[in-house]
């Protein structure tokens, strides 16, 4: 272990690293600023600064959201391997236990949680039916780039196969 002393301190590196680490992995994860802070005992302004030393880039982070696709693992491994920040993909049976299994507090808070992630993305794939993609639209500013696959049209009541290549092709598109 690495230690140093600052006056009457004896500071341990690692454990700062370790510390430090532990809330990065918690904020990509997708939890808030404030709910690191909670969890750490750290000020959330102190976390905004640690990521504000550590960023590399901003910008054209990629986003996927679809549902009622049949074959999620598939496609999730794609959006993986094109490095695609934020995916949320389902299936039919997985879009209704999203709704069924929530309060309507709870609901609200993990859909606008969602929501607010795929809104950092500066580019976003949407895959759905014709109208719920009219709707998810909606959802994001003007300057988001949004690329929609139709895989059907409302109402939907089955899954549906994605073809994971076109998928692929969408995303290198929108890499450039």
């Amino acid at each position: 272990m690495d230690f140093i002393r600052i006056g009457e301190k004896v500071i341990s590196l690692q454990k700062i690293d370790d510390e430090i680490r532990n809330i990065l992995i918690e904020r990509s994860k997708g939890l808030s600023q404030a709910e690191v802070a909670a969890k750490t005992g750290i000020d959330r302004t102190f976390i905004s600064r640690l990521e504000g030393i550590g960023e590399i880039r901003k910008g054209g982070a990629i986003a996927v959201i679809g549902f009622p696709i049949a074959n999620c693992d598939e496609i999730k491994r794609v959006a993986l391997e094109e490095g695609v920040e934020f995916t949320f993909v389902m299936t039919d049976a997985e879009r209704w236990s999203f709704v069924r299994e929530r309060s309507g507090n709870d609901l609200l808070n993990e859909i606008m949680r969602l929501l607010s992630r795929a809104r950092d993305c500066q580019k976003v794939i949407l895959i759905g039916s014709d109208k719920r993609l009219a709707i998810m639209k909606g959802l994001f500013d003007r300057g988001t780039e949004i690329a929609t696959i139709v895989i059907g049209r409302s109402p939907m009541t089955g899954d549906v196969y994605l073809n994971p290549d076109a998928l692929r092709d969408v995303i290198r598109k929108m890499k450039g």
